[in-house]
Order: C-alpha cells, then sequence, then structure tokens
C-alpha cells in the first residue's frame, strides 16, 4: 500500500474529517504518515486552542475531538519514528540549513520513499530545495478551509 507524508495542517483535516479535494486526491488509497514534530505542533496548538491558522478556527467541542483523535491515533496514522531518521536529519539540517521540523519531514520522505505533502501556506523554499536535492517528491495542498 502507498503512503504519504501530511504535515500538521493536512493532519489536521484528515483527523477532523475534514478531507478538501486536494487531499482526498492525493490521499486517494495511500496511507497518511507525518512525523514527530508534525505531530507535536498539532498538539501544542490544539492545547493553546485559542487562535492562530492551525486549530484557532476550531470550534471547542471541535479541539476536543480533535484532542482525542490525537491521543488515540491507533493504525490510522503512521508516526515515523524518530531514532530512525536523526543521523540524516543532521546531514540534512547542516547541507540544507533546514529547522529539526524540516528535517525530520525531508529524511521521513526520504526514508520511506514517500511524497511529502505540506499545505500551501508552509510551503517552505528550504524544505522544497531540499527534497528537490534529494530527488523526492513534494507537494503542496489546500486544506479543506483555504480551498
Amino acid at each position: 500500500m502507498s503512503r504519504v507524508i501530511l504535515d500538521d495542517h493536512l493532519l489536521r483535516d484528515f483527523l477532523a474529517d475534514e478531507i478538501g479535494p486536494d487531499l482526498a486526491g492525493t490521499l486517494g488509497d495511500a496511507s497518511p504518515v507525518t512525523t514527530n514534530m508534525y505531530l507535536a505542533r498539532l498538539c501544542r496548538s490544539v492545547v493553546k486552542a485559542s487562535s492562530g491558522a492551525l486549530t484557532g478556527s476550531l470550534s471547542p467541542a471541535d479541539h476536543l475531538e480533535l484532542g482525542r483523535r490525537l491521543l488515540w491515533l491507533g493504525d490510522d496514522v503512521e508516526v515515523v519514528p524518530m531514532r530512525l531518521l536523526t543521523y540524516r536529519m543532521a546531514v540534512l539540517a547542516d547541507t540544507h540549513g533546514l529547522s529539526t521540523l524540516g528535517a525530520e519531514a525531508v529524511a521521513a520522505a526520504e526514508h520511506l520513499a514517500v511524497p511529502l505533502c505540506v499545505w500551501c501556506g508552509d510551503d517552505g523554499p528550504r524544505i522544497r530545495t531540499a527534497m528537490e536535492g534529494i530527488g523526492g517528491n513534494y507537494r503542496t495542498l489546500h486544506t479543506s478551509a483555504s480551498a
């Protein structure tokens, strides 16, 4: 079965069952995968719950439900173990000037040989360049809220 890596915005849409046309077309029969840092950033946003592009527009009930889904990801979403990526992350960070979050995303996509999908509002030139440098598949998608 094929897989795709989702950033925190796209993971939010997937977990909230608000899958827009871009994400639906990308997922198709593919399984969603994310990284530890994307997962942590989404969790932090749910805990803050007051504002911001990631979860600021959700109702209190939707925040609570998203928090529940994050606690019990189960088999719905694979999270790439960071221990498999750390050395490559260091190389990518040094070579491309990536943040830890960006280095983990690129390393995970390379490790699994799968597309890295990010919300178009988080389209970072360094991540894009790093993905091009490794010959990876980098996709920018609209979220359900931005479609």
